[in-house]
């Protein structure tokens, strides 16, 4: 007679992939920006992408800028790549410009595979959304009217340059143009970037019309196709285009007042000349890259400015880059309502909630942390330079925006390196590295409440 014992079944564990499921997004994000950067410095080593043999840094940097769509270069676009180095830039742009996910997705959908709940969450980390049942058709749209816009914008640069350029070389630019100044990364086939372009209507028009349509947020533009009136929109589209609309004309009116008698940028135009090269100016900070004028020569109030424009950046589930736009009005609206009392802040009959306040201070915080420690370290590195060159290089690679008052081309392997991971780090997102970084937990025990004296 057998004797029945109990069976010892062994304590069901959860897979590894799903109690670390929270810092899963973050890690594929990284590491997918990390190895598009190093095929694309790979590539950029190649014999034939140069004109001449570069160093590995300035192949890792230049690769770099393209993904996290910057634009800063430390050897010249136009000169030292060949045409096969240019479209591989261009290539990387298009890449870290739409994002990664959006390819992921639509790659996924085209081989008809269906998209994993870890997945999901890592596409709805890099759209910045909250809800994933409309990620695939999101995901979609925005492939859809990425390329559309960036269609138009070959199309019309080609032409306009045909005369000048001939067929090949004027649709070669324009659709290299177009790429970079959609994605808001501000490459140019020449070292002086628009400068030649200063006055043109029709250049100044059609590059601030791409990285203005990039930069607000693909989001918005579904928003606005959708629902087509100004009061259905969400408070969040509401909110891009009307902070938009006030930041470009305040820009735009402060730059004008302060170049308007500086001879080296402004003072030797026509009328029509400044109010072009002002307009340019004001918007391009918010990480387009681009510039008409030389930066060097803009007064300190205009850089001052523009330091303030690049920190901002653009919208959510853009091509651009900083802090946001958005979360620049949330601080804003959060200070104001706290000197009036308020606990609640409104923004267009739209209470505002207590953990998007707590996310745009962290953001805020820590994006002005790196930027301090870069600063710090550049200061180091690069004693040579002037202490406005370096706050400026690192303002514009931490907000991936590509300008620079000549420091870029200057800068010593550790100050190339410092750049490298600012550029990273900015397009990545210091909230998002925040997250990758620090695991969240929650206390079990709860403590009481301590009043603390601020201020």
């Amino acid at each position: 007679m057998t004797r029945w014992t109990p069976s010892r079944r062994p304590l069901e564990r959860k897979p590894r992939g799903a109690r670390k499921i929270q810092a899963a997004p973050p890690l594929i994000l990284s590491l997918s920006f990390l190895a598009f950067i190093g095929i694309g410095t790979l590539l950029l080593q190649l014999p034939w992408a140069t004109t001449e043999p570069i160093g590995w840094i300035q192949s890792l940097f230049t690769a770099t800028s393209a993904v996290t769509v910057t634009g800063l270069v430390v050897v010249d676009t136009g000169s030292v790549f060949t045409p096969f180095g240019q479209l591989v830039i261009a290539a990387l742009i298009q890449v870290g410009g739409l994002g990664l996910m959006t390819f992921a997705v639509v790659t996924l959908i085209a081989v008809g595979s269906k998209i994993s709940f870890l997945q999901q969450t890592a596409v709805k980390e890099a759209f910045n959304q909250t809800d994933t049942s409309s990620l695939v058709s999101t995901a979609k749209a925005v492939l859809v009217f990425a390329l559309l816009v960036e269609l138009t914008g070959t199309l019309a640069l080609g032409l306009y340059w045909l005369p000048e350029l001939g067929w090949q070389q004027s649709f070669f630019h324009a659709l290299f143009y177009t790429i970079s100044a959609f994605n808001n990364a501000g490459f140019a086939l020449s070292p002086d970037s628009l400068m030649p372009y200063v006055d043109d209507g029709f250049i100044n028009l059609v590059i601030t019309g791409l990285f203005i349509t990039g930069g607000l947020g693909f989001s918005v533009w579904i928003d606005i196709v959708k629902k087509r009136r100004w009061q259905s929109l969400t408070a969040y589209s509401k909110t891009m285009l009307a902070g938009t609309l006030i930041i470009n004309v305040i820009a735009l009116l402060l730059i004008y007042a302060i170049e308007y008698n500086n001879p080296a940028t402004l003072g030797n135009l026509d009328a029509t000349g400044k109010w072009l090269a002002s307009w340019f100016q004001a918007v391009t900070p918010r990480t387009a890259g681009f510039n008409t004028l030389d930066i060097t020569a803009l007064r300190d109030g205009s850089v001052t400015l523009m330091l303030l424009l690049m920190f901002i950046g653009g919208g959510s589930m853009s091509t651009a880059s900083g802090i946001k736009l958005v979360t620049f009005i949330v601080l804003l609206l959060a200070t104001y309502n706290y000197f009036r009392r308020d606990p609640a802040p409104t923004l267009f009959q739209r209470t505002i909630r207590q953990d998007t306040i707590t996310k745009a201070l962290a953001l805020t915080l820590i994006s002005a942390g790196v930027t301090w420690l870069a600063i710090f370290l550049l200061t180091i590195t690069e004693h040579h330079a002037s202490f406005l060159d370096v706050v400026f290089e690192a303002v514009s690679a931490l907000g991936t925006v590509g300008l620079s008052r000549g420091l870029t081309s200057k800068l010593s392997d550790a100050g190339e390196g410092i750049i490298i991971i600012l550029m990273y780090v900015g397009r990545l997102g210091p909230l998002t590295l925040a997250y990758f970084l620090a695991s969240p937990r929650q206390r079990r025990v709860r403590y009481p409440e301590s009043k603390l004296p601020i201020g």
